[in-house]
């Protein structure tokens, strides 16, 4: 089933690999169709015959689209996509999974940059709740502990909200 709202990654040339390396890690997961750029319009979007156009996929039943555009637009961490981590174990994996070949310098606050220049977030499904009150001097030293972190570490997150 296709969503209503399909988020559209645009990569240069790397739509497949990209589709590939999210459904390697993603449990749920599948590639669900490619299509590939013909003739028609080369002399506008200047593509090869027979490349990659786009490759539909889910990752944990959301649909997907990555697009092989060119090299105009780059990814930014103003947008990213959000993985709600039930525990540290869950964290760990995507954490390491998502990192691998990223940039170390754009990890922070459970944020990292995937190989492709994508932004993720690993979070703690608790962390909501754990910062509903912002005023709370709880709900303060749990933002600290997140400020002062890379990746999300739940056990501390907790300390931090019981003082």
């Amino acid at each position: 089933m296709i969503s209503k709202i399909v988020p559209c990654l645009w990569f240069d040339t790397q739509a497949e690999q990209a589709a590939r390396f999210y459904t390697g890690i993603f449990k749920d997961s599948r590639i669900t169709e490619i299509t590939y750029y013909g003739e028609a319009g080369k002399e506008i979007h200047g593509q090869p015959a027979d490349q990659v156009l786009t490759v539909g996929f889910e990752l944990e039943g959301q649909s997907f689209t990555a697009l092989n555009g060119g090299p105009q637009f780059q990814f930014s961490c103003a947008v990213s996509l959000q993985v709600m981590c039930e525990d540290q174990a869950e964290i760990d994996y995507y954490w390491e999974k998502l990192r691998a070949g990223g940039d170390p310098t754009a990890q922070q606050c459970g944020w990292l940059a995937d190989k492709f220049g994508l932004s993720w977030q690993v979070v703690p499904k608790i962390v909501p709740e754990l910062l509903k009150d912002h005023k709370s001097a709880a709900g303060q030293r749990v933002f600290a502990a997140i400020m002062d972190m890379k990746k999300m570490d739940i056990v501390a997150l907790q300390r931090a909200y019981a003082g």
